[in-house]
């Protein structure tokens, strides 16, 4: 006889906190946390597998907290400190340059997460992937987020992510820790080269003023950057 489905529902819960607390658990470790057959928790798994709560790494089997349940968390980041923390300094920036401002996180299996928004005034302007993944090898933000910037102290990419779209991004740190991203993205049609650098020097300036900030906070809760 099927299990009651609250039984189901608090055996996978369990599942999923212990693969999160230890970072990751393969089947047998994580069945014997949670008091479970090998052959319920793999069956559980595979259903969380499945719907993107967690990720099965190829080589040894280990469970890892999968894209799903990481865009989840950066959705409700909203309410944090650090998207509060940097929204004037977001708001700023759209006034001077009237583009969409992204804050942004490294997320889980190589990704980016966009965590918060200032949409832009422009008519045409990007609409908002706040909880949405982007790769970090071909975003501007994610190569902000892995340190790979050049000594302008902002990246740009071109169609990286989307035909006709320019993002420039810039790290933001605390400390010598690099902990989400800063960007600008603009319609490539109404970018010149100039005004490319001009805004990169822009948003240089407000993430050096959101680094500053967040490195003389006392007790600041931030997102940890994953490797």
């Amino acid at each position: 006889m099927a299990e009651p489905s609250t039984r189901t529902v608090e055996r996978a819960l369990a599942l999923l906190a212990t693969i999160c607390d230890k970072g990751g658990a393969n089947l047998a470790d994580s069945a014997r946390e949670c008091d479970l057959a090998p052959s319920t928790a793999l069956r559980l798994l595979r259903t969380l597998e499945s719907t993107g709560f967690v990720a099965k790494e190829e080589v040894g089997g280990t469970y890892r907290p999968g894209s799903r349940l990481i865009q989840l968390g950066a959705q409700a980041l909203s309410n944090e400190s650090l998207v509060d923390f940097a929204k004037p300094v977001m708001e700023k920036l759209v006034a001077e340059t009237g583009e969409s401002a992204y804050l942004s996180v490294e997320g889980h299996a190589g990704t980016a997460i966009y965590i918060s928004i200032v949409e832009g005034t422009h008519s045409v302007r990007h609409a908002s992937w706040v909880g949405r993944s982007v790769p970090l090898d071909i975003s501007a933000a994610g190569h902000a987020l892995r340190g790979r910037v050049p000594d302008e102290g902002y990246v740009i990419v071109e169609r990286g992510v989307e035909a006709d779209v320019t993002a420039i991004a810039c790290p933001i740190y605390s400390e010598a820790r690099i902990v989400a991203a800063l960007s600008l993205v603009v319609p490539s049609y109404r970018l010149s080269t100039p005004q490319a650098a001009r805004y990169g020097q822009i948003l240089g300036s407000a993430a050096d003023s959101l680094s500053v900030g967040l490195s003389r906070r006392p007790n600041s809760t931030l997102p940890e950057r994953q490797s």
